[in-house]
């Protein structure tokens, strides 16, 4: 990896890293090593369904290492880090592989985010590359990623998937398709392949700090995270998961997700949204067995269930997380869909708890599970920094073999979020069970969690405040029965000035705000009320929404 990028990266404490290694934790190979062992034993099997694409494992390991090797040959290297901005598609899993056997690292962004996002993020990482999809439901993410790939301090290429590609940029498929002797690539790649320390992947936080923050997860810790969620979920080569949520998420990704999948010998299936009909309609051409979710989706999902026609039989479990589902929701998920329920908590940052398969219907409903590895380390402290008693309400601060140490690049945010000893504040109000279930009680972050997206307020409130018109804004969640959370925004505007919801979300979104993150409500006030150190008191105004 770049010097330039390991510098910014915080590692592991030395001997800590001994230990992860010596107790077969990090087992010292790049994630890319894995590919070609999953199309030796299995080469003819289907590993993934996309439409009517169905990709064996040989096949996938073909068209990563084709698609890798046309990286090289546009400039890209181990060490550079590129943005992916795809949707549920077989070329969002042959790009993100392909990273892998280069070393090339991927910037996990959203199909939704915008010159705001990709802009910042971009610059932040010194991104070599944008690939992002030609036109996705009406909109030009070609165009978009040519104005963010101007902004960004070094050279920059666009890659597209699709079959409008503009002169100038790169066609991914067509690189894929490239010729040569596949023997020869596989040799190269294996030779040149990046270290298991190396950044594998960088995914977005969900923080409140304005845009999101970057973690760097790398070889190494990234498929302890795979390998131990597949074995709490019990995924196996009979595996058929479901791929509904943005792929680009960690929970659909490798919690255990896409990548836990193939990890098992499984087949992913992917599909471009969660609505009821196309899911049931998968569940019941493929097998499917597993798929994840946030509430707000299995909410629909219920309700859609009794009318469909189609056999839902096959499917075991559901993985529900994101945002917390309430236990009179979880026990219903059984006798409405014919399957159990799995809850997870878990943050792109690292920890990741699960419920056991066949746990309890206490458990099952009334907690977020245990801690994948007997390595995570969980202490929950008061608003002092104290531990709780036992049974009691704390802030969870978390560390271990696959959650960092540090965002990438931003030490001064670290010095806030970390512990000087490397504990993770997650921000997250916590109590354990005597059984050691994790059961999430509420946040200590400004965070509004609109159906499993987390939108920083922080954010929000910075670009509402840029309005002409705006004097003040604080962004506040107002309850939702569907998604949980909603944004609204609080505005005191200057002397003179008018301001609608609907030329609110028009001049957002003109800054490049995603869609999802935009107000839904907009209450104007005459004056704000203010906490004793002058910040708006968001006590007060949630009690007004």
């Amino acid at each position: 990896m770049s010097d330039d990028i390991l510098e910014r990266v915080v590692p592991w404490p030395a001997d800590l890293a001994h230990a992860y290694r010596a107790a077969g934790c990090w087992r010292g190979r790049p994630l890319g090593s894995y590919l070609w062992d999953w199309a030796r034993r299995r080469p003819d099997r289907v590993a993934i369904v996309d439409g009517e694409v169905r990709l064996t494992y040989r096949e996938l390991a073909e068209r990563a290492d084709g698609l890798a090797a046309g990286f090289a040959a546009s400039g890209l290297a181990r060490g550079d880090t590129v943005l992916v901005q795809l949707p549920n598609q077989w070329e969002f899993v042959v790009v993100t592989l392909a990273c892998f056997r280069l070393g090339v690292a991927p910037v996990m962004m959203l199909p939704p985010h915008r010159e705001h996002e990709l802009a910042s993020i971009g610059a932040h990482v010194r991104a070599k590359a944008l690939i992002v999809p030609d036109t996705l439901k009406g909109y030009d993410h070609q165009d978009l990623a040519e104005r963010v790939a101007a902004t960004l301090p070094g050279p920059a290429r666009v890659l597209v998937v699709g079959d409008e590609v503009r002169a100038g940029n790169v066609d991914v498929r067509g690189l894929i398709k490239q010729s040569g002797d596949p023997e020869a690539r596989r040799q190269w790649l294996d030779e040149h392949a990046p270290a298991a320390s190396d950044v594998a992947v960088f995914l977005l936080s969900g923080g409140t700090t304005g845009v999101p923050k970057v973690i760097g997860r790398t070889h190494d810790d990234y498929e302890y995270n795979i390998r131990r969620c597949a074995a709490a979920c019990g995924f196996d080569p009979d595996t058929v998961y479901l791929t509904v949520l943005p792929a680009g998420h960690n929970f659909p990704l490798a919690n255990p997700g896409i990548l836990g999948a193939l990890y098992a010998g499984g087949r992913a299936v992917l599909l471009p949204s969660p609505r009821p009909e196309p899911v049931f309609e998968a569940i019941e051409a493929e097998g499917v067995t597993v798929t994840s979710a946030v509430p707000a989706v299995v909410l629909k999902w219920m309700e859609a269930a009794a009318a469909s026609p189609r056999d839902l039989r096959t499917l075991r479990h559901v993985h529900v997380g994101g945002s917390v589902l309430a236990p009179e929701v979880a026990a219903r998920i059984g006798p409405s869909l014919g399957c159990r329920v799995q809850q997870v908590y878990g943050m792109a940052e690292g920890l990741v708890c699960y419920t056991a398969p066949d746990a309890a219907d206490e458990e099952a409903h009334g907690t977020q599970g245990r801690p994948i590895s007997p390595f995570d380390e969980l202490l929950l402290v008061d608003p002092d920094g104290e531990p709780v008693a036992p049974g009691e309400v704390g802030e969870l601060l978390t560390r271990g073999p696959y959650t960092p140490r540090g965002y990438f690049g931003v030490p001064e945010v670290n010095r806030q979020s970390f512990t000087p000893d490397g504990w993770f504040r997650t921000g997250d109000l916590v109590r354990l069970t005597p059984a050691g279930n994790v059961v999430v009680c509420g946040r200590v972050k400004d965070l509004i969690n609109r159906g499993g997206e987390k939108i920083s307020a922080a954010e929000v409130e910075t670009l509402a405040q840029e309005l002409p018109a705006v004097a003040e804004a604080a962004a506040v969640a107002m309850p939702d029965p569907a998604l949980g959370e909603r944004v609204c925004l609080f505005a005191r505007l200057h002397a003179g000035h008018t301001l609608t919801l609907e030329q609110l979300c028009a001049a957002l979104t003109a800054r490049g705000l995603a869609a999802f993150k935009l107000p839904e409500r907009l209450v104007v006030l005459d004056a704000f009320p203010h906490t004793a150190v002058g910040k708006a008191d968001k006590k007060v105004l949630r009690t007004m929404v």
